[in-house]
């Protein structure tokens, strides 16, 4: 299938590497790990400070050292720093968000990797009822396209794989909900609502219940792209404007991990958009575009798709 070239902070590396040598150098420290619950190597775990901390604060430390058995996706401080997510965020976080996002990457049930087949995308429901999406191919094994670092790691109530970002659940929020709860999107939002001006209605279309794909520019991107501000935008042509925004909408929801290098998407709009990887993240690229876009954040998940960001506006 398709793969992603993600970069993880070489701290990250490390410790996966810590994980893997440790467990392997003798069958008595698997053994110890495993008369152990998720919730006491989470509070042990020189890193595993953040989520440590945050499981603390959601009131899930004995939810994890309870009988289970569960399957915990473990993002480690790296992973939660990777994600922007400091012990400043933690500390600004409500418990009821805390418990969501923690949660969403906890299954009720014990899930050895060995146990996956290889197809993308398979669902499976969280302890709180919502869903992520875990892909095994020749790559490894990814959850919502975030990639596990170590997998399989033994506990008395389940197992653990350790990921390399922080999974963000969609809050109940599709694409469009999603961009409105994010200033950072709000010349994007205005230029949807300049949209329905036109024959079709841009918002209905990223809030129909159809898995899709948006890639979604930054307000600078929209800057760069000659919108000054949202009155440019108001001011610009509403079918121009609509047209142009089916081009960063393809179907169905693709993960990160799911692209691969030269591959061409077929738009909404008609046309296709061109994907290219390297050590140092993905680009897209429109047909129109001097230069190709890249993806600067991946996999936002929402109840109808995903999310990609990018740096620059898709021309068709």
């Amino acid at each position: 299938m398709r793969q992603i070239a993600l970069s993880v902070q070489m701290s990250s590396i490390i410790v996966a590497g810590m994980i893997v040598s440790t467990c392997s150098k003798s069958g008595s420290t698997s053994n110890q790990l495993s008369t152990q619950t998720i919730g006491a190597q989470v509070a042990s775990g020189s890193n595993f400070t953040l989520l440590a901390a945050a499981v603390t604060k959601a009131g899930l430390v004995n939810t994890l050292k309870g009988a289970g058995p569960y399957t915990l996706f473990a993002p480690t401080d790296s992973a939660f720093m990777a994600s922007g997510i400091t012990m400043a965020t933690i500390n600004s976080l409500s418990a009821g968000n805390l418990d969501t996002i923690l949660l969403y990457h906890l299954l009720p049930n014990k899930v050895d990797t060995s146990q996956l087949f290889e197809v993308p995308d398979a669902t499976f429901f969280v302890t709180s009822g919502d869903s992520i999406f875990i892909t095994k191919n020749a790559n490894g094994v990814f959850v919502n396209g975030i990639k596990v670092l170590t997998a399989n790691i033994p506990a008395s109530n389940g197992v653990i794989h350790i990921i390399g970002r922080v999974l963000i659940p969609s809050f109940g929020q599709n694409i469009v909900q999603k961009l409105a709860s994010d200033t950072s999107f709000s010349f994007l939002i205005a230029a949807l609502a300049r949209a329905t001006q036109g024959t079709i209605s841009g918002t209905s279309t990223l809030s129909q219940p159809i898995l899709m794909t948006l890639f979604a520019p930054t307000n600078t991107a929209f800057r760069a792209a000659g919108f000054p501000d949202t009155a440019a935008i108001n001011a610009a042509n509403s079918t121009s404007l609509f047209d142009t925004l089916l081009y960063h909408i393809i179907s169905p929801r693709v993960f990160s991990s799911d692209f691969t290098n030269g591959e061409t998407l077929e738009t909404f709009i008609g046309g296709s958009v061109t994907i290219s990887l390297s050590g140092n993240g993905a680009t897209v690229k429109g047909n129109s575009n001097p230069a190709a876009s890249n993806i600067i954040t991946i996999n936002m998940v929402a109840t109808n798709g995903v999310i990609h960001v990018i740096d620059q506006v898709l021309l068709p």
